[in-house]
């Protein structure tokens, strides 16, 4: 997947987390980011669960937001502390 769709999956799946997880938002920038960084922790932790969610972009912005949504919750309660 190129840089560009990378982003666009970032930004959707940060974005769907920020609505999810209220008040933990970052803005646009920030939910892109976590939106990538939930793409990435959640291509890690969902296999090893042993779910497997969908395929082709789809199934890439459904593992990004709930991957998104882990690590968001995670920044609140560091936030918090």
């Amino acid at each position: 997947m190129g840089i560009i769709a990378w982003i666009i999956v970032g930004a959707i799946a940060g974005w769907l987390a920020g609505l999810i997880v209220k008040g933990a938002g970052f803005g646009l920038l920030g939910n892109i980011v976590v939106g990538i960084v939930g793409a990435v922790v959640a291509g890690w932790l969902l296999p090893q669960l042993g779910i497997r969610l969908g395929a082709g972009m789809i199934g890439e912005i459904i593992n990004g937001a709930i991957g998104g949504i882990v690590v968001l919750v995670i920044l609140s309660l560091i936030r918090r502390a």
